[in-house]
């Protein structure tokens, strides 16, 4: 009996194997994967400004945490289930999202506001006292 030892057969058993792998961890990643939430953030003298698009989302799906110089956004973008309907293309947002900032100065969570406005979240959160700048006016003499 003769057998013949090809690379391509080693070849094509390695690409099964590494098929398998990424298909059995990608499935269950897919299904439990937390979306990273796009913002601009801006800065000015006395406070930041937070800017993210939460489309179909109102005022009580989103959770914000401010601890020391650290933001955190939290929330959860739900899609209607439709039964018996042959999806075609799934682009909207669905699952949960999660974005942690953290920002260069100590801020003052409790002068932070938030708001929605056609599905685009503003957050403008003050900067500590301590860490705004200040003027010192120079005497003569």
């Amino acid at each position: 009996m003769t057998v013949y030892l090809t690379p391509y057969r080693r070849m094509y058993n390695l690409r099964e194997a590494m098929n398998r792998l990424f298909e059995d961890n990608i499935g269950e990643a897919a299904s439990e994967r937390e979306m990273l939430l796009a913002m601009d953030i801006t800065g000015s003298e006395d406070a930041y400004e937070i800017t993210a698009f939460v489309p179909g989302l109102d005022a009580e799906d989103v959770n914000i945490e401010i601890i020391n110089n650290t933001v955190n956004i939290r929330g959860e973008f739900t899609s209607e289930e439709k039964k018996d309907v042959q999806i075609l293309s799934c682009e909207l947002p669905s699952g949960r999202f999660s974005r942690v900032v953290t920002l260069p100065t100590a801020l003052d969570p409790a002068k932070a506001e938030a708001n929605i406005k056609n599905g685009v979240l503003t957050l403008r959160i003050p900067k500590a006292e301590a860490a705004r700048p200040k003027a010192i006016k120079v005497k003569a003499g």
